[in-house]
């Protein structure tokens, strides 16, 4: 019985040191995030092997108040924050791979189409910036050519061709008055009496 509420209550408490830490998903997660992650993870069964309930706690808590100085730090200096997590880094510049930064990365070529291709991109050529994130995710501009249309674009064309219309219309209403000959003439008439 003794086992029972002890899980209950490592539950109970490690979800709520989690929520305090805040809501991300394991692929989201920086680095020190992942670390104090795993080490609560394995921290938290501690207990029930018999090595003290709140001691397990009061250190968990201790972990999770390190990462929370850690992340205010890095809110707080850029170089603290690419000292911890790291940064960005280009693996395609203007639609051709940057070899250098993929070994570094230790990042095949597959890899990354394989991750091109989950974002819907079929050719490297169309991509005008890629970066490994710091959480392990792809950041892409595409070219501007290989943008999709944005409800604006579609607008501004709808209204240009709506205006083409009209104006071929006001032409066509022009030809088909009888009297668009006089008013013509009367036009390039007076225009020369005024010279």
């Amino acid at each position: 019985m003794n086992i029972i509420w002890q899980t209950l209550l490592i539950f109970i408490i490690g979800s709520a040191l989690l929520r305090v830490s805040g809501r991300k998903t394991i692929s989201e997660m920086t680095m020190p995030q992942t670390i104090i992650m795993l080490m609560l993870g394995t921290l938290l069964i501690e207990p029930v092997s018999g090595n003290g309930l709140w001691t397990t706690f009061g250190v968990a808590a201790l972990l999770l108040f390190t990462l929370m100085v850690t992340e205010y730090f890095q809110l707080k200096s850029d170089k603290i924050e690419t000292i911890i997590s790291g940064k960005a880094i280009s693996v395609i510049e203007n639609g051709m791979i940057n070899e250098n930064n993929m070994s570094k990365l230790r990042l095949t070529v597959e890899q990354l189409e394989e991750r091109l291709r989950q974002k819907g991109i079929s050719s490297i050529a169309d991509v005008q910036m890629a970066t490994m994130e710091v959480n392990g995710q792809l950041g892409y501009h595409l070219k501007e050519n290989k943008q999709p249309a944005t409800k604006e674009d579609i607008q501004q064309l709808v209204q240009l061709i709506q205006n083409g219309y009209q104006n071929e219309e006001k032409k066509s209403r022009i030809k088909d008055n009888i009297f668009s000959e006089m008013v013509e003439k009367e036009k390039s008439d007076s225009a020369n009496y005024l010279q």
